[in-house]
């Protein structure tokens, strides 16, 4: 086994908790979830609705992979976490779906929570290989 790197990324959001942005081991890649905050300015208010707060999300998700050296080719397995699952679930998934190609989605798991941090309304995490 390799030893980890725990990798905070310059440029991506500012978490908002205790945790680095990633962690590799043996070539995996493990992203924290990220939320729809802006790289820029964590304290701006959140878009609003859930295709903007995905397209954030994503957006953070590549600044994160990037800052590894890696790419949304490299993601294997996604989980995404909805507060309004019943009613957000289709128009994230559309949003989520631009973002690769057809032939070319990971595993993904997609799960209804009661509440995410700053009142989220979405948070997606990822596993990458190197």
């Amino acid at each position: 086994m390799t030893p980890r790197s725990f990798l905070m990324i310059p440029g991506a959001p500012t978490p908002v908790a205790p945790f680095s942005h990633a962690v590799e081991t043996d070539g995996w890649v493990f992203l924290t979830g990220q939320m729809p905050t802006l790289p820029e300015d964590d304290a701006a208010p959140l878009p609003e609705g859930i295709e903007a707060q995905t397209r954030q999300v994503m957006d953070n998700l590549i600044l994160v992979l990037k800052g590894a050296g890696l790419g949304l080719e490299h993601v294997v397995s996604v989980r995404a976490y909805l507060t309004r699952f019943d009613q957000d679930y289709a128009p994230m998934n559309t949003t989520y779906r631009s973002y690769f190609p057809a032939n070319r989605l990971p595993a993904r798991t997609c799960i209804g929570v009661t509440g995410l941090a700053r009142g989220a309304l979405v948070e997606i995490d990822m596993l990458a290989r190197r």
